[in-house]
């Protein structure tokens, strides 16, 4: 599908050096991060990867492979009226070959991201690094591409789509899955959550529509203090809204990736009195972040965190051998 596409499109996918990639867990709800896509123009899938000590993205993409990969943030792409990228798409788990997927992702990510690959140690040094360089690819093959030019979400999408009869009538033809409200529970509102609003003014709003795929789409946010919503604005057009399981992703970085900020907020949606939609927070998780500051400063900060991953790569590895 992909090789069909405008050009400009298939540049996005190319070009950019961050995408939202959102699964779906066995509770229905969606998890979004941000992830380095992988593309070259003609190819059938667009790839994403993630380290074999921290592999929830792709076993929850292994459990329900509706996936979506939106492209929304074009900082370091050198594009600079980049549209807004949907992509609906099935997920392959592409772990049969360790030591392959090892050494494409040090191959690509030196292409794709020149500094931060430049800052890893030498192949001697593999082993300490395992957790990480040994990747779990997901390739995602696009079912239906949803493309806001110059970014608009305001104004109707343009639909690119594997299955003619859904062009043909304008609407998903897909079953509609059974779908879940929101358990409720305590509200969580942290330090974190002040970030919202103000150091991002803006955020990735993802749910699970009708027919079981992921939807996510960038819009500005502001926060609720008194009755502890999180906002949500833009007046964004095709978005298949409804009550329920909801992913907000905030994150960013420089044109050159030489740090990262990234975290979640997962709750659920629920419509307004003025028609508007808010999220009610339920859980804030932290991503694993390198913010700005030196290298040390970075590594310190991940230290608990590099020892799990360290311990579950063992145990996945184990488990593999055991096959």
């Amino acid at each position: 599908m992909t090789a069909t596409l405008p050009p400009e499109v298939q540049e996005v996918f190319a070009r950019f050096i961050t995408t939202e990639f959102t699964t779906v867990d066995r509770r229905g709800q969606p998890i979004t991060w941000p992830l380095t896509p992988y593309y070259r123009p003609g190819d059938p899938c667009i790839d994403v990867t993630t380290g074999l000590g921290y592999p929830k993205k792709a076993d929850d993409a292994r459990a329900n492979p509706h996936v979506a990969l939106l492209f929304s943030d074009p900082t370091g792409s050198g594009l600079s009226e980049a549209p807004q990228v949907l992509v609906q798409g099935t997920a392959d788990v592409d772990d049969r070959d360790l030591d392959a997927n090892r050494e494409r992702y040090r191959r690509e990510l030196a292409e794709k991201l020149p500094s931060a690959g430049g800052d890893l140690p030498p192949k001697a040094f593999d082993r300490w690094l395992s957790w990480y360089l040994t990747r779990l690819y997901v390739h995602v093959r696009p079912e239906r591409i949803y493309v806001w030019s110059d970014g608009d979400v305001t104004v109707e999408p343009q639909l690119f789509d594997t299955h003619i009869e859904e062009v043909r009538s304008g609407h998903v033809e897909e079953p509609v899955d059974e779908h879940d409200p929101g358990s409720g529970g305590a509200v969580v509102w942290d330090e974190r959550m002040q970030e919202l609003g103000a150091r991002y003014s803006d955020a990735v709003v993802s749910l699970v529509a009708p027919d079981g795929f992921p939807f996510s789409v960038r819009l500005p946010i502001e926060l609720d203090r008194r009755a502890r919503h999180v906002r949500i604005g833009g007046a964004p057009v095709g978005v298949p809204w409804q009550p329920g399981p909801a992913c907000l992703t905030a994150h960013d970085h420089p044109p050159d990736f030489k740090w990262q900020r990234n975290f979640q907020v997962r709750g659920e949606l629920i419509e307004e009195e003025d028609g508007s939609w808010s999220l009610i927070p339920r859980k804030l998780v932290g991503g694993f972040e390198l913010p700005p500051g030196s290298r040390i400063a970075q590594w310190r900060l991940n230290a608990k965190k590099v020892r799990r991953y360290h311990k579950r790569a063992k145990g996945e590895l184990a488990k593999r051998a055991g096959r």
